[in-house]
């Protein structure tokens, strides 16, 4: 993804090609590279939830409860449905891969994401 940025800076959809970067950083707990990456796709696209829930969760594992909360609430905004409405319903109907990979989202993104305010239920 990096090479591909590379290659095209200019790509439309450069936010989300930070931001699946950032989430692999939040996967494998390097929470303040996962920051860096959810902060330049934030700063290229201000209007995605994608972008701004792996943030929140990245903000809240750091310590960093008010600009966690404050990035939940956004994403809970942007998202337009109730799929931010609790941590069962967001992981409901979704696929994270193989259960390795659904492991990595347990241990960061899920917890990160109650620490920024999100209920389990």
């Amino acid at each position: 993804v990096e090479q591909a940025i590379r290659l095209s800076p200019r790509d439309p959809s450069i936010a989300a090609w930070y931001a699946w970067i950032g989430r692999v950083h939040l996967l494998q707990s390097r929470i303040d590279l996962a920051i860096e990456w959810l902060e330049k796709a934030r700063s290229r696209n201000s209007r995605l939830a994608f972008i701004r829930a792996p943030l929140a969760a990245a903000y809240a594992l750091r310590g960093d409860t008010d600009r966690a909360a404050a990035e939940l609430a956004e994403a809970r905004r942007l998202s337009g449905d109730d799929r931010l409405s609790s941590i069962g319903h967001f992981k409901n109907g979704r696929y994270f891969g193989v259960a390795s990979v659904r492991a990595l989202y347990e241990r960061t993104y899920f917890v990160g994401l109650h620490k920024a305010g999100l209920p389990e239920k």
